[in-house]
This record gives C-alpha cells, sequence and structure tokens, in this order.
C-alpha cells in the first residue's frame, strides 16, 4: 500500500504545483504552508517534517553518479538506485552503502522497446515498494507505464532553466546560444519530455571560458 505523500513547494512555485494535481490522475490536496519554529503565524512548523513517514525512495542513474554521490551526501533516505548500463554510479552507490539493481538496455538503435523496458522497470521499482522516483542523471526516456505507476511520483533533474534548452543536450543547446545565465532544473516528469511542472530552480553565470564538459 502506498502511504500519501507530502509535497513542500516554495511560494513562487506553489501555484504550478497545484495545476498539475488539478489537471492530473494523481489526488493531491494543499493542506497548509509551513514557517519556521517561533516566527508565529499559521503556517505549520518546519521542524515537524522531520516526523513524517519516510518515503522510499529509487534514484535512476545512468552516468558518473556525480547527482547520485550529492543525493546520498546529503543524506537523503535513498532505498535503492537502479541503473541501465554498466556505469561509476555503480560504485557510487556501493560506495554509501545502497543498493544497486542494474537493469541493462542493449537496444539504443530506433526500435528500442521502450515500452517493454519501462513495464519491467516499474514491475522492479513496485516489487520493492517504492513510492517515489528521482532521475538522476538518467539515460533512458520513460514510457507510459512508469508514468502510469508513479503518477506525479517522478522527478527528473535537468541541467539548464526549463522551459529554454530542452532535451538531451541542454548545456551545449545553451553554450551555442551564447546565454549568460543558465542553471538547473528540478521537475516533476511527465510523458512529454522535460515539461512537467517546475520544483525548483537555481541559476548560474556562464563564464567565458566555460564548455560542455
Amino acid at each position: 500500500m502506498i502511504r500519501p505523500a507530502r509535497l513542500v513547494a516554495s511560494a513562487r512555485i506553489a501555484a504550478s504545483v497545484a495545476r498539475f494535481f488539478r489537471d492530473s490522475p494523481v489526488d493531491g490536496h494543499t493542506v497548509g504552508n509551513v514557517a519556521e519554529r517561533g516566527t508565529g503565524g499559521n503556517g505549520r512548523a518546519a521542524g515537524g517534517l522531520a516526523r513524517l513517514p519516510r518515503v522510499r525512495v529509487a534514484v535512476l542513474a545512468s552516468g558518473s553518479g556525480t547527482l547520485l554521490d550529492s543525493i546520498l551526501a546529503a543524506e537523503f533516505p535513498v532505498s535503492l538506485v537502479v541503473v541501465d548500463r554498466a556505469c561509476r554510479a555503480e560504485q557510487v552507490a556501493a560506495d554509501h552503502g545502497v543498493e544497486c539493481v542494474r537493469q541493462d538496455r542493449t537496444d539504443f538503435s530506433p526500435s528500442f522497446d521502450r515500452s517493454a523496458f519501462s513495464l519491467e522497470l516499474a514491475s522492479l521499482l513496485s516489487a520493492r515498494s517504492i513510492e517515489l522516483v528521482a532521475m538522476a542523471g538518467y539515460g533512458t526516456i520513460l514510457d507510459a507505464a512508469m508514468h502510469e505507476s508513479f503518477p506525479g511520483r517522478i522527478i527528473n533533474t535537468h541541467p539548464a532553466l526549463l522551459p529554454s534548452f530542452p532535451g538531451w543536450h541542454a548545456v551545449r543547446d545553451a553554450l551555442a546560444y551564447g546565454v549568460k545565465v543558465t542553471g538547473c532544473t528540478i521537475h516533476i516528469a511527465t510523458i512529454e519530455v522535460d515539461a512537467g511542472p517546475i520544483l525548483a530552480q537555481e541559476a548560474v553565470p556562464v563564464l567565458d571560458d566555460d564548455d560542455e564538459s
């Protein structure tokens, strides 16, 4: 059984998140706002969040594991890491003592059966009672089976300030365009790539000697 999850969104993006839940099959309700302890007001004390039940989180990764390492170093309660190929993320998971499963993607051709792969992944995660999925540099686009199994509970990271520069080559595209500011985005993943509601963004300046690496 999946426990109800609580999502805390900043005031800047709260309206966008509320619209997502209103327009999606996910049953979402606004339960209040959060305030720091001792500030007064009608907000719920932020310290109370620590007493909420822990959600079982899986992180999907494909590459160097840099994002995964940051997530685990921050002591997020990650229950499982899943990779779709041999990669350094496996060692990162091992270094942090987190179970890692490799679901090998052997077909990178246009005829790749994305539906079957996504269904297998959804079954793997459900069998381990995963409740929230975070994609951290994951190299496979997920099909409907995953979104239907985890509606509104798949979070993606993207190396640009969406909606600008969606897709695989966001950093390269931003540099080629000549932007002076870029950044990163965390958003709820939907069936449309890089188009879900934005949860958080952080901007950084582009330096003269910056490159894609």
